[in-house]
């Protein structure tokens, strides 16, 4: 019984945990497209090169740097919500969650195999890749149901579900009290 109780928190937790990874697997590609555009092709294969030829600790290094880059951009969120600011903290907030995972997922897609040669560092990624399969298990439920009202809403069937909710709200109405 005790473990029913704490069951909507974890769902929530899951529910975050599988937004940061669809973030994650999101946004990684949106980077990758926006720095092709950058017409630096020598310096990119320069760059790229240069992350194959570091060791892992340097390479965890060039990690961390897209997370203090970030790092004043969250300042001035928390400036914004200490000024009663809400519509430039939700704002500030957005834009540093998108650029900060999209700019993350980028560098560690290019650090990556250095990066799992740290043993810690493998046995952290480890665990996130089985947290992140918790998280499908924990709310598989939550997203089947929304999958089936979602499928109920689709355009070729809205009308047909719509006058059926119509029909079940008359029917509560007339119902005898």
């Amino acid at each position: 019984m005790r473990r029913n109780a704490f069951r909507p928190l974890w769902v929530i937790l899951a529910l975050l945990l599988l937004l940061e990874a669809w973030l994650w697997d999101h946004l990684e590609p949106i980077v990758a497209r926006v720095v092709n555009l950058i017409p630096w092709g020598k310096v990119k294969i320069a760059v790229a090169r240069w992350v194959e030829d570091l060791p892992p600790y340097a390479a965890l290094v060039v990690f961390i740097v897209p997370l203090i880059v970030v790092l004043p951009v969250k300042f001035l969120e928390v400036y914004f919500i200490a000024t009663g600011n809400w519509f430039g903290a939700i704002v500030t907030l957005v834009l540093a969650k998108l650029l900060g995972l999209g700019v993350t997922a980028f560098v560690f897609d290019a650090t990556r195999g250095k990066l799992l040669q740290i043993p810690w560092f493998q046995r952290l990624y480890d665990w996130v890749i089985w947290a992140r399969d918790w998280a499908h298990t924990q709310t598989e439920p939550i997203r089947a149901r929304i999958r089936k009202i979602a499928w109920m809403f689709r355009p070729e069937r809205a009308r047909r579900t719509f006058r059926r909710l119509m029909r079940l709200r008359r029917s509560y109405r007339n119902r005898p009290a």
